[in-house]
């Protein structure tokens, strides 16, 4: 099982390299390869907005939600035999589903003791 560093830190990639690098491998003769829907990076979030950095949060866990249900699926279907696969999968996506859940519960818990602070 991965620390739940590294799948923080896959969860909130660090958009301004990965930027540099997709403008970079553009600007190179013959960049103009489209790369297949599985192979795309995420849009990077924008600088501006704790909401938007949220929404990254969400969509990557259910990305992985959504892929380890398909590798699960094509297992059950007998379409593939990388049991392996689909179980570390499914962990994935639960370490993630549930880091989302405590950063949604350390908001609501700092939320809560802004509204008891007396002005």
């Amino acid at each position: 099982m991965l620390p739940v560093g590294s799948v923080y830190s896959s969860l909130i990639p660090n958009a301004m390299a990965r930027a540099d690098a997709l403008r970079e491998k553009s600007a190179m003769p013959g960049a103009g390869a489209v790369l297949p829907d599985s192979m795309r990076p995420a849009a990077p979030p924008a600088a501006n907005g704790f909401t938007d950095m949220l929404d990254g949060l969400v969509s990557t866990v259910d990305t992985k939600q959504a892929q380890a249900s398909e590798l699960t699926k094509r297992v059950l279907l007998g379409e593939s035999d990388q049991l392996h696969q689909s179980v570390i999968a499914m962990q994935e996506a639960s370490v993630a589903f549930t880091l989302m859940v405590e950063v949604r519960n350390k908001l609501v818990e700092s939320y809560q003791e802004l509204m008891r602070m007396q002005v």
